[in-house]
């Protein structure tokens, strides 16, 4: 956990990189993310493509960079459970974090059709599937020290955070497929119900 505010440098980049991920998805989705080029990004944004590299280095950072700051806060979010909560719950409740991203009314259908291009383009898909395996490695370490099955060589933990992590992957699929019939978190709780460990 971070014990000092971040530098004002760091907040600004943050801010803006937030900013042009938001402006690029609009983009991708009114356009297309193979039709949006890094000029189109870049005049949309107001800046030069060389200050547009400084953010990011390529279309497909800037869709993916959010995966990777969620690994990041779903590790955390493990770190904050209560230590004597079953690692499955505490999984449970920490992919709750997933679940209000997608049903966020505030994201709505422009998050539903990023999240269509990322599954149908096969190198997002492809990109998004090795972000997932990142996260889900942020989130093994934590589980681990939860745990105390600190010990690699232990699969037990692995499955565990693994059999988690496909839950989450088959309730987005489902999600995605149906238009939504269901509240993600419904579907997550059927995929992690159907699987539960004793």
């Amino acid at each position: 956990m971070q014990s000092h505010p971040l530098p004002v440098r760091e907040r600004t980049r943050r801010a803006v990189r937030g900013e042009l991920a938001q402006l690029a998805v609009d983009l991708f989705v009114e356009k297309g993310y193979d039709e949006t080029t890094i000029d189109d990004l870049a005049a949309a944004a107001g800046m030069s493509k060389r200050t547009f590299f400084r953010y990011f280095a390529s279309k497909e950072e800037l869709v993916m960079g959010k995966y990777e700051v969620l690994g990041e806060q779903l590790a955390e979010d493990l770190a904050a459970r209560p230590a004597d909560e079953p690692i499955w719950v505490s999984l449970r409740q920490v992919f709750g974090r997933v679940a209000e991203y997608f049903e966020s009314e505030a994201r709505g259908a422009t998050t539903v059709a990023m999240e269509k291009i990322v599954r149908d383009h096969p190198t997002l898909n492809a990109s998004y599937l090795d972000r997932v395996s990142r996260m889900q490695e942020l989130v093994l370490d934590e589980a681990r020290t939860r745990t105390g099955r600190s010990d690699p060589a232990d699969p037990r933990t692995a499955a565990i955070v693994g059999a988690a992590f496909s839950c989450l992957l088959a309730a987005w699929t489902t999600w995605l497929t149906t238009n939504q019939a269901q509240p993600f978190g419904e579907l997550l709780d059927q995929a992690m119900d159907a699987i539960q460990p004793t």
